[in-house]
Protein backbone atom coordinates (compact mmCIF):
# COMPACT_ATOMS: atom_id res chain seq x y z
CA UNK A 1 0.00 0.00 0.00
CA UNK A 2 1.25 3.45 -0.88
CA UNK A 3 1.24 6.13 1.81
CA UNK A 4 -0.54 9.40 1.11
CA UNK A 5 1.76 12.40 0.72
CA UNK A 6 0.36 15.83 1.68
CA UNK A 7 2.04 19.12 0.79
CA UNK A 8 0.83 21.41 3.60
CA UNK A 9 1.48 25.11 3.09
CA UNK A 10 0.40 28.50 4.43
CA UNK A 11 -0.33 31.24 1.92
CA UNK A 12 -1.42 34.82 1.53
CA UNK A 13 -4.34 35.23 -0.86
CA UNK A 14 -1.88 36.31 -3.54
CA UNK A 15 0.14 33.10 -3.27
CA UNK A 16 3.12 33.98 -1.10
CA UNK A 17 4.38 31.54 1.53
CA UNK A 18 6.03 34.17 3.70
CA UNK A 19 6.61 37.91 4.03
CA UNK A 20 9.35 40.31 4.99
CA UNK A 21 6.96 42.87 6.48
CA UNK A 22 5.69 43.53 9.96
CA UNK A 23 2.71 41.14 9.82
CA UNK A 24 3.98 38.69 12.45
CA UNK A 25 3.50 34.93 12.38
CA UNK A 26 0.48 33.59 10.45
CA UNK A 27 0.22 37.16 9.11
CA UNK A 28 -1.30 37.99 12.51
CA UNK A 29 -4.52 36.18 11.54
CA UNK A 30 -4.43 33.03 13.67
CA UNK A 31 -7.40 32.31 15.86
CA UNK A 32 -8.55 29.56 18.22
CA UNK A 33 -10.25 27.47 15.51
CA UNK A 34 -7.15 27.57 13.33
CA UNK A 35 -4.83 26.60 16.19
CA UNK A 36 -7.17 23.80 17.35
CA UNK A 37 -7.50 22.44 13.80
CA UNK A 38 -3.72 22.39 13.37
CA UNK A 39 -3.23 20.64 16.71
CA UNK A 40 -5.75 17.93 15.74
CA UNK A 41 -4.11 17.43 12.33
CA UNK A 42 -0.66 17.03 13.85
CA UNK A 43 -1.90 14.73 16.61
CA UNK A 44 -2.57 12.14 13.90
CA UNK A 45 0.09 9.50 13.35
CA UNK A 46 2.26 10.55 10.40
CA UNK A 47 5.82 11.21 9.33
CA UNK A 48 7.19 14.58 8.30
CA UNK A 49 9.24 15.13 5.14
CA UNK A 50 11.44 18.19 4.68
CA UNK A 51 13.88 19.38 2.06
CA UNK A 52 17.20 20.79 3.25
CA UNK A 53 16.11 24.44 3.05
CA UNK A 54 12.72 23.82 4.66
CA UNK A 55 14.38 21.85 7.42
CA UNK A 56 16.96 24.59 8.07
CA UNK A 57 14.19 27.21 8.22
CA UNK A 58 12.10 25.14 10.66
CA UNK A 59 15.09 24.22 12.80
CA UNK A 60 16.15 27.88 13.05
CA UNK A 61 12.67 28.98 14.09
CA UNK A 62 11.98 26.12 16.48
CA UNK A 63 15.37 25.91 18.14
CA UNK A 64 15.96 23.25 20.76
CA UNK A 65 12.92 23.73 22.96
CA UNK A 66 9.20 23.31 22.38
CA UNK A 67 8.34 25.56 25.32
CA UNK A 68 6.24 28.52 24.26
CA UNK A 69 5.47 27.09 20.81
CA UNK A 70 1.95 26.63 19.53
CA UNK A 71 0.99 23.02 20.40
CA UNK A 72 0.79 21.89 16.78
CA UNK A 73 4.31 23.15 16.11
CA UNK A 74 5.66 21.41 19.21
CA UNK A 75 3.95 18.22 18.02
CA UNK A 76 5.40 18.60 14.50
CA UNK A 77 8.85 18.74 16.02
CA UNK A 78 8.19 15.48 17.92
CA UNK A 79 6.99 13.53 14.87
CA UNK A 80 9.43 11.24 13.05
CA UNK A 81 10.97 13.26 10.22
CA UNK A 82 12.87 12.54 7.04
CA UNK A 83 15.11 15.24 5.58
CA UNK A 84 15.82 14.80 1.88
CA UNK A 85 19.28 16.30 1.49
CA UNK A 86 22.64 15.74 -0.12
CA UNK A 87 24.23 18.58 1.87
CA UNK A 88 23.12 18.29 5.51
CA UNK A 89 24.96 16.04 7.95
CA UNK A 90 23.90 14.46 11.22
CA UNK A 91 23.42 15.23 14.02
CA UNK A 92 20.54 17.50 13.10
CA UNK A 93 19.52 18.67 16.56
CA UNK A 94 15.94 17.56 15.90
CA UNK A 95 14.37 14.60 17.68
CA UNK A 96 13.84 11.54 15.48
CA UNK A 97 15.05 13.11 12.20
CA UNK A 98 16.86 11.07 9.57
CA UNK A 99 18.73 12.40 6.54
CA UNK A 100 17.93 10.62 3.29
CA UNK A 101 20.38 11.54 0.51
CA UNK A 102 19.63 11.10 -3.17
CA UNK A 103 17.23 12.32 -5.81
CA UNK A 104 14.16 13.77 -4.06
CA UNK A 105 11.64 12.07 -6.34
CA UNK A 106 13.29 8.67 -5.92
CA UNK A 107 13.61 9.09 -2.14
CA UNK A 108 9.98 10.13 -1.67
CA UNK A 109 8.66 7.46 -4.04
CA UNK A 110 10.48 4.89 -1.88
CA UNK A 111 9.13 6.47 1.33
CA UNK A 112 5.58 6.32 -0.02
CA UNK A 113 6.00 2.63 -0.78
CA UNK A 114 7.58 1.76 2.57
CA UNK A 115 5.63 3.95 5.01
CA UNK A 116 2.74 2.48 6.95
CA UNK A 117 1.49 5.97 7.92
CA UNK A 118 0.76 9.13 5.89
CA UNK A 119 3.57 11.51 4.97
CA UNK A 120 3.24 15.28 5.40
CA UNK A 121 5.51 18.12 4.40
CA UNK A 122 4.95 21.57 5.86
CA UNK A 123 6.62 24.23 3.74
CA UNK A 124 9.76 22.97 1.93
CA UNK A 125 8.70 24.76 -1.24
CA UNK A 126 11.53 23.65 -3.57
CA UNK A 127 11.14 20.01 -2.52
CA UNK A 128 7.38 20.06 -2.98
CA UNK A 129 7.54 21.83 -6.33
CA UNK A 130 9.80 19.01 -7.56
CA UNK A 131 7.49 16.36 -6.08
CA UNK A 132 4.44 17.95 -7.72
CA UNK A 133 6.26 17.85 -11.06
CA UNK A 134 7.10 14.17 -10.46
CA UNK A 135 3.48 13.31 -9.66
CA UNK A 136 4.22 12.27 -6.07
CA UNK A 137 1.97 14.73 -4.19
CA UNK A 138 -1.42 13.19 -3.40
CA UNK A 139 -2.88 16.19 -1.59
CA UNK A 140 -2.15 19.90 -1.53
CA UNK A 141 -3.45 21.48 1.66
CA UNK A 142 -3.35 25.26 1.39
CA UNK A 143 -4.28 27.41 4.37
CA UNK A 144 -5.05 30.86 2.97
CA UNK A 145 -4.79 33.78 5.34
CA UNK A 146 -6.89 36.84 4.44
CA UNK A 147 -4.09 39.16 3.39
CA UNK A 148 -2.53 40.52 0.21
CA UNK A 149 1.24 40.83 0.44
CA UNK A 150 2.04 42.44 -2.89
CA UNK A 151 4.86 44.57 -1.44
CA UNK A 152 6.12 42.31 1.35
CA UNK A 153 5.37 38.82 0.01
CA UNK A 154 8.25 36.39 -0.52
CA UNK A 155 8.43 32.74 -1.54
CA UNK A 156 5.80 32.42 -4.30
CA UNK A 157 4.50 28.96 -3.50
CA UNK A 158 3.72 27.45 -6.87
CA UNK A 159 6.20 29.37 -9.03
CA UNK A 160 7.46 27.16 -11.85
CA UNK A 161 5.30 24.08 -11.20
CA UNK A 162 3.58 22.39 -14.12
CA UNK A 163 -0.10 23.11 -14.76
CA UNK A 164 -2.55 21.13 -12.62
CA UNK A 165 -6.28 20.82 -12.33
CA UNK A 166 -7.24 20.68 -8.66
CA UNK A 167 -10.01 18.43 -7.38
CA UNK A 168 -11.39 19.90 -4.16
CA UNK A 169 -11.45 17.22 -1.45
CA UNK A 170 -12.22 19.36 1.58
CA UNK A 171 -12.73 22.99 2.53
CA UNK A 172 -13.35 24.80 5.79
CA UNK A 173 -13.42 28.31 7.13
CA UNK A 174 -11.54 28.86 10.37
CA UNK A 175 -12.19 31.77 12.72
CA UNK A 176 -14.55 33.30 10.16
CA UNK A 177 -11.78 34.38 7.75
CA UNK A 178 -9.04 31.81 7.12
CA UNK A 179 -9.61 29.17 4.44
CA UNK A 180 -8.21 25.65 4.54
CA UNK A 181 -8.49 23.97 1.15
CA UNK A 182 -7.37 20.43 0.40
CA UNK A 183 -7.01 19.39 -3.22
CA UNK A 184 -5.95 16.38 -5.24
CA UNK A 185 -3.63 17.64 -8.00
CA UNK A 186 -4.22 16.20 -11.46
CA UNK A 187 -1.80 17.07 -14.28
CA UNK A 188 -3.56 19.36 -16.77
CA UNK A 189 -3.72 17.82 -20.23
Amino acid sequence: MTATYTFDVFSSLDGFGAHDGDWGGYWGKQGPEFLDRRRRQYDEEQRMVFGATGFRENAAILGGSTRGLDPWIARMRELPAFVVSNTLREPLGWPDATILPGDAAEVVARLKEESDVPLRSHGSLALNRALLAAGLVDRVQVTIFPVLTGRTGVAPIFQGVPDFDLELLESRTLDGHTQELTYRPVPHR
